[in-house]
């Protein structure tokens, strides 16, 4: 072989692709709260969509009347709900609020009770210093000395919620224009594999979104009506909050069953709250195992530790917002390492049969 015909490495492509690539990486990171408001669009365009092919399928409505529908039946059922929940829950709510600065004493002359009863501990609190009131009327004073920027904080999520709005409504009406606008970005020879991966991360997203949709009301529902049992005050916020919490997983179950047991260990009674907590576990046991598997199937069952680390690592990076994110992007995530990993590089079939789940 002569010298001639050794090949000769070219660097500059090489570098040009790194260099794009860290371009692109250094994009994302400064518009990544952006491309979460966009994904929130996904995710409400996935309801709005599916909801929409649902009333077509049944009624036989042309697109756009099933589109409107579903718009009108949305409003309709949050209204109501509304209607029906936000006079009792903000009632709840400011006596939660005025009653707090009471319980807040009780819970630290706890901690102190417990602490001390730890060997070498008696040290690390000590009693009368009320550290958790101090930091409450400093975080009061520091919100009277922010109210300007507050006022314009709340102006740009107004802003930002629209824009979620207006995004998910073009992209569930004409959801054909912008998929066709992604494939033309694709080359021809990848296109198929873009296809499956966009409509696996499709049905897991709706599979995703109608199960959190159900737990949601399944959980809030579930803990009202148990925590009014038990006699617990404020059970209607708690019921609420539960709900809301649901979105995040693991971590929302822990904070909503300890949350209330608080407020009735503060007043000593040790049996009650441990009923209380243990009537949270079992509420979200059995929609761990009887609510989310009987509408997620096999399109978006998600690995428990692989949960975990998703809501960690989005918390981490991008805050509380990633923490909305973090379970559907772990779904979309394992379709596309599925679809262009495991099925088109590796060439393995996915079972017709799904796995058995692993328990909650």
């Amino acid at each position: 072989m002569t010298g001639s015909d050794t090949p000769r490495l070219s660097f500059g492509p090489a570098l040009a692709a790194v260099a794009a690539a860290a371009l692109l990486v250094w994009m994302a990171g400064r518009v990544a709260d952006l491309l979460l408001l966009f994904f929130l669009a996904i995710l409400l365009a996935v309801y709005l969509g599916a909801t929409t092919d649902f009333l077509m399928a049944r009624t036989r409505l042309p697109r756009a009347a099933a589109f409107a529908a579903a718009i009108i039946g949305t409003i309709v059922a949050v209204a109501g709900i509304s209607t029906l929940l936000v006079g009792p829950v903000v009632a709840q709510t400011r006596e939660l609020l005025s009653v707090l600065p009471r319980y807040v004493p009780a819970w630290e002359s706890q901690l102190e009770a417990l602490i001390g009863t730890i060997p070498g501990g008696s040290g690390i609190v000590h009693p009368g210093e009320h550290r958790l009131v101090q930091l409450a009327l400093e975080e009061v004073q520091s919100f009277a000395g922010e109210v300007v920027p507050r006022v314009f904080s709340i102006l740009h999520g107004f802003i930002n919620l629209v824009s979620v709005l207006v995004m998910a409504l073009y992209l569930a009406l004409r959801p054909d224009t912008y998929l066709s606008l992604l494939m033309s970005l694709v080359p021809p020879r990848h296109r198929d594999a873009a296809r499956d991966v966009i409509h696996g991360a499709t049905l897991a997203l709706r599979a995703w979104t109608f199960a959190q949709l159900l737990a949601m009301f399944v959980l809030g529902g579930l803990t009202a009506i148990g925590l009014w049992a038990l006699g617990v005050p404020y059970w209607l916020t708690f019921g609420i909050f539960t709900g809301i919490v649901a979105l995040v997983p693991f971590f929302g179950t822990l904070v909503s069953s300890l949350l209330p047991a608080l407020f009735v260990l503060a007043d000593g009674n040790w049996v009650l709250a441990l009923l209380v907590v243990a009537f949270g576990f079992v509420i979200h046991f059995v929609e761990n195992n009887l609510v989310n598997p009987l509408i997620m199937e096999k399109h978006a069952s998600l690995p428990p530790v692989l949960t975990i680390m998703s809501v960690l690592i989005c918390g981490r990076l991008l805050g509380p917002m990633g923490l909305l994110v973090a379970v559907p992007g772990l779904s979309v995530l394992l379709v596309v390492v599925r679809v262009l990993l495991v099925e088109r590089r590796y060439g393995d079939v996915a079972p017709t049969e799904p796995a058995t789940p692993e328990p909650a």
